[in-house]
Protein backbone atom coordinates (compact mmCIF):
# COMPACT_ATOMS: atom_id res chain seq x y z
CA UNK A 1 0.00 0.00 0.00
CA UNK A 2 1.01 3.40 -1.21
CA UNK A 3 1.86 6.52 1.62
CA UNK A 4 2.39 9.57 1.17
CA UNK A 5 5.53 11.93 2.36
CA UNK A 6 5.13 15.67 2.72
CA UNK A 7 8.93 17.24 1.86
CA UNK A 8 9.58 20.94 1.57
CA UNK A 9 12.05 21.89 -1.12
CA UNK A 10 15.06 23.65 -1.08
CA UNK A 11 12.69 26.55 -2.93
CA UNK A 12 10.47 26.20 0.37
CA UNK A 13 7.87 24.40 -1.56
CA UNK A 14 5.70 21.79 -0.48
CA UNK A 15 5.27 18.98 -1.78
CA UNK A 16 2.80 15.45 -1.45
CA UNK A 17 4.74 12.64 -2.83
CA UNK A 18 3.48 9.49 -3.08
CA UNK A 19 6.61 6.35 -2.73
CA UNK A 20 5.69 3.60 -4.91
CA UNK A 21 5.53 0.58 -3.30
CA UNK A 22 7.17 -2.90 -4.12
CA UNK A 23 4.41 -3.74 -6.50
CA UNK A 24 5.16 -1.17 -9.24
CA UNK A 25 8.68 -1.09 -8.86
CA UNK A 26 8.72 -4.27 -9.70
CA UNK A 27 7.29 -4.25 -12.62
CA UNK A 28 9.14 -1.17 -13.67
CA UNK A 29 12.33 -2.85 -13.14
CA UNK A 30 10.93 -5.98 -15.13
CA UNK A 31 10.14 -3.59 -17.75
CA UNK A 32 13.97 -2.63 -17.78
CA UNK A 33 14.83 -6.16 -17.60
CA UNK A 34 13.52 -6.98 -21.11
CA UNK A 35 14.30 -4.21 -23.24
CA UNK A 36 18.04 -5.07 -21.57
CA UNK A 37 17.70 -8.36 -22.76
CA UNK A 38 16.45 -7.89 -25.92
CA UNK A 39 19.42 -5.37 -26.81
CA UNK A 40 21.71 -7.72 -25.99
CA UNK A 41 20.17 -10.61 -27.47
CA UNK A 42 20.05 -8.27 -30.88
CA UNK A 43 23.58 -8.16 -30.59
CA UNK A 44 24.66 -12.00 -29.84
CA UNK A 45 23.58 -11.91 -33.14
CA UNK A 46 25.80 -10.21 -35.24
CA UNK A 47 28.72 -9.74 -32.97
CA UNK A 48 29.93 -13.54 -32.92
CA UNK A 49 31.15 -12.65 -36.52
CA UNK A 50 33.38 -10.29 -34.96
CA UNK A 51 35.30 -13.01 -33.11
CA UNK A 52 36.94 -12.13 -29.67
CA UNK A 53 36.41 -8.14 -30.36
CA UNK A 54 32.81 -9.00 -30.87
CA UNK A 55 32.48 -10.64 -27.52
CA UNK A 56 34.29 -7.84 -25.89
CA UNK A 57 31.93 -5.62 -27.29
CA UNK A 58 28.76 -7.29 -26.29
CA UNK A 59 30.26 -7.50 -22.27
CA UNK A 60 31.15 -3.89 -22.42
CA UNK A 61 27.53 -2.88 -23.81
CA UNK A 62 25.92 -5.79 -21.20
CA UNK A 63 28.24 -3.71 -18.34
CA UNK A 64 26.73 -0.57 -19.53
CA UNK A 65 23.55 -1.43 -19.95
CA UNK A 66 23.23 -2.76 -16.25
CA UNK A 67 24.79 -0.64 -14.25
CA UNK A 68 25.89 2.91 -15.91
CA UNK A 69 22.88 3.41 -18.53
CA UNK A 70 20.41 2.97 -15.69
CA UNK A 71 22.16 5.65 -13.78
CA UNK A 72 21.91 8.07 -16.83
CA UNK A 73 18.45 7.66 -17.23
CA UNK A 74 17.83 8.70 -13.85
CA UNK A 75 20.36 11.73 -13.81
CA UNK A 76 19.36 13.21 -16.91
CA UNK A 77 16.17 11.49 -18.54
CA UNK A 78 13.19 12.94 -16.13
CA UNK A 79 14.41 10.59 -13.02
CA UNK A 80 13.22 7.37 -14.41
CA UNK A 81 14.48 4.69 -16.58
CA UNK A 82 12.06 3.67 -19.13
CA UNK A 83 10.00 0.94 -17.51
CA UNK A 84 9.63 3.63 -14.71
CA UNK A 85 8.31 5.90 -17.17
CA UNK A 86 5.73 3.42 -18.36
CA UNK A 87 4.51 3.07 -15.09
CA UNK A 88 4.75 6.66 -14.22
CA UNK A 89 7.18 6.57 -11.74
CA UNK A 90 9.96 8.77 -10.75
CA UNK A 91 13.52 8.91 -8.65
CA UNK A 92 14.00 11.81 -6.29
CA UNK A 93 16.33 13.02 -3.68
CA UNK A 94 14.69 12.96 -0.63
CA UNK A 95 14.10 17.04 -0.31
CA UNK A 96 11.64 16.19 -3.26
CA UNK A 97 14.65 18.06 -5.42
CA UNK A 98 15.98 16.20 -9.11
CA UNK A 99 18.23 13.30 -8.52
CA UNK A 100 21.83 13.67 -10.09
CA UNK A 101 24.75 11.84 -10.72
CA UNK A 102 25.27 11.35 -7.53
CA UNK A 103 22.54 10.26 -6.33
CA UNK A 104 21.62 7.63 -9.57
CA UNK A 105 25.24 6.01 -9.51
CA UNK A 106 25.19 5.85 -5.63
CA UNK A 107 21.53 3.73 -5.58
CA UNK A 108 22.08 1.57 -8.88
CA UNK A 109 25.94 0.62 -8.12
CA UNK A 110 24.23 -0.46 -4.47
CA UNK A 111 21.70 -2.72 -6.07
CA UNK A 112 24.41 -5.90 -5.30
CA UNK A 113 23.60 -5.25 -1.70
CA UNK A 114 20.20 -5.47 -2.78
CA UNK A 115 20.49 -8.54 -4.79
CA UNK A 116 21.69 -10.39 -1.68
CA UNK A 117 21.15 -12.98 -0.31
CA UNK A 118 18.92 -14.30 -3.14
CA UNK A 119 17.00 -12.55 -6.13
CA UNK A 120 16.98 -8.91 -4.29
CA UNK A 121 15.60 -10.48 -1.25
CA UNK A 122 16.85 -7.50 0.66
CA UNK A 123 16.17 -4.79 -1.04
CA UNK A 124 12.51 -6.68 -1.42
CA UNK A 125 12.53 -6.76 2.98
CA UNK A 126 14.51 -3.42 2.92
CA UNK A 127 11.45 -1.64 0.91
CA UNK A 128 8.52 -3.55 3.11
CA UNK A 129 10.17 -2.15 6.35
CA UNK A 130 11.49 1.41 5.38
CA UNK A 131 9.16 4.50 5.51
CA UNK A 132 8.74 5.57 1.78
CA UNK A 133 9.80 2.05 0.26
CA UNK A 134 13.34 2.68 0.33
CA UNK A 135 15.82 -0.02 -0.83
CA UNK A 136 19.11 -0.25 0.58
CA UNK A 137 20.36 1.32 -2.41
CA UNK A 138 17.76 4.73 -1.80
CA UNK A 139 19.17 5.07 1.91
CA UNK A 140 22.76 4.93 0.76
CA UNK A 141 21.89 7.61 -2.24
CA UNK A 142 18.94 9.81 0.05
CA UNK A 143 16.34 8.67 -3.04
CA UNK A 144 12.70 8.08 -3.60
CA UNK A 145 11.11 6.40 -5.81
CA UNK A 146 7.62 8.26 -6.44
CA UNK A 147 4.93 8.64 -8.39
CA UNK A 148 5.20 10.83 -11.16
CA UNK A 149 3.05 13.85 -9.92
CA UNK A 150 0.16 14.44 -12.69
CA UNK A 151 0.27 17.40 -14.88
CA UNK A 152 -2.35 20.01 -12.98
CA UNK A 153 -3.02 23.90 -13.73
CA UNK A 154 -1.77 26.25 -11.39
CA UNK A 155 -3.13 26.94 -8.35
CA UNK A 156 -5.54 30.14 -7.93
CA UNK A 157 -4.08 33.29 -6.76
CA UNK A 158 -5.81 33.67 -3.18
CA UNK A 159 -8.30 36.18 -3.03
CA UNK A 160 -7.07 39.37 -0.73
CA UNK A 161 -8.76 43.19 -1.64
CA UNK A 162 -6.66 44.40 -4.34
CA UNK A 163 -4.13 47.51 -3.96
CA UNK A 164 -2.29 48.85 -6.99
CA UNK A 165 1.36 48.86 -6.87
CA UNK A 166 3.05 51.98 -5.20
CA UNK A 167 4.49 52.80 -8.30
CA UNK A 168 4.25 51.72 -12.28
CA UNK A 169 5.80 48.34 -12.91
CA UNK A 170 7.17 46.96 -16.17
CA UNK A 171 6.82 44.52 -17.75
CA UNK A 172 9.53 42.10 -15.28
CA UNK A 173 7.87 43.50 -12.29
CA UNK A 174 4.41 42.40 -12.86
CA UNK A 175 5.32 38.80 -14.29
CA UNK A 176 7.33 38.87 -10.74
CA UNK A 177 4.56 39.39 -9.09
CA UNK A 178 1.88 37.13 -10.19
CA UNK A 179 4.67 34.60 -10.53
CA UNK A 180 4.93 34.96 -6.71
CA UNK A 181 1.41 35.06 -6.26
CA UNK A 182 0.64 31.69 -8.41
CA UNK A 183 3.84 30.28 -6.22
CA UNK A 184 1.90 31.01 -3.00
CA UNK A 185 -0.05 28.27 -2.42
CA UNK A 186 2.77 25.89 -2.55
CA UNK A 187 5.18 27.92 -0.34
CA UNK A 188 5.65 27.13 3.13
CA UNK A 189 4.47 30.63 5.25
CA UNK A 190 7.82 31.21 6.30
CA UNK A 191 9.46 31.01 2.53
CA UNK A 192 6.28 32.95 1.76
CA UNK A 193 7.32 35.98 4.37
CA UNK A 194 10.79 35.28 3.31
CA UNK A 195 10.35 36.04 -0.03
CA UNK A 196 8.10 38.89 0.46
CA UNK A 197 10.71 40.64 3.06
CA UNK A 198 12.99 41.41 0.37
CA UNK A 199 9.92 43.86 -1.44
CA UNK A 200 9.42 45.38 1.98
CA UNK A 201 11.44 48.26 1.47
CA UNK A 202 9.40 49.94 -1.60
CA UNK A 203 6.23 49.41 0.33
CA UNK A 204 4.62 52.21 2.09
CA UNK A 205 3.77 51.06 5.83
CA UNK A 206 0.99 49.38 6.55
CA UNK A 207 -0.59 46.49 9.20
CA UNK A 208 -0.54 43.89 7.05
CA UNK A 209 2.44 41.36 6.18
CA UNK A 210 4.86 42.23 2.68
CA UNK A 211 3.32 38.89 1.63
CA UNK A 212 -0.42 39.97 2.07
CA UNK A 213 0.71 43.26 0.36
CA UNK A 214 2.33 41.29 -2.84
CA UNK A 215 -0.96 39.43 -3.04
CA UNK A 216 -3.03 42.25 -3.10
CA UNK A 217 -1.15 43.87 -5.45
CA UNK A 218 -1.52 40.96 -7.90
CA UNK A 219 -4.66 40.63 -7.23
CA UNK A 220 -4.89 44.13 -8.55
CA UNK A 221 -2.77 43.58 -11.76
CA UNK A 222 -5.77 40.85 -12.54
CA UNK A 223 -8.04 42.66 -11.86
CA UNK A 224 -7.03 45.16 -14.75
CA UNK A 225 -5.95 42.62 -17.06
CA UNK A 226 -9.19 41.13 -16.59
CA UNK A 227 -11.40 44.35 -17.37
CA UNK A 228 -8.59 45.14 -20.41
CA UNK A 229 -9.59 41.92 -22.08
CA UNK A 230 -13.11 41.66 -21.37
CA UNK A 231 -13.26 45.60 -23.10
CA UNK A 232 -11.45 44.22 -25.92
Amino acid sequence: MDTVLKVTTPEGIELALHPAGPVPRVLAWLIDLVWRFAVLFVLLMFLPMLGDVGQGIWLLVFFLLDWLVPAWFEARRGGATPGKKALGLMVLRDDGAPAGWNEALTRNLLRFADFLPLMYMGGLLSMIISPGFKRLGDHAAGTLVVHKPSSAPSAPVPSVDPEPPPAALDLAGRRALLDYAERYPQLTTERAEEIAAAAAPMLAPDSRSPAQRLLAMANHLLGRARSESGSS
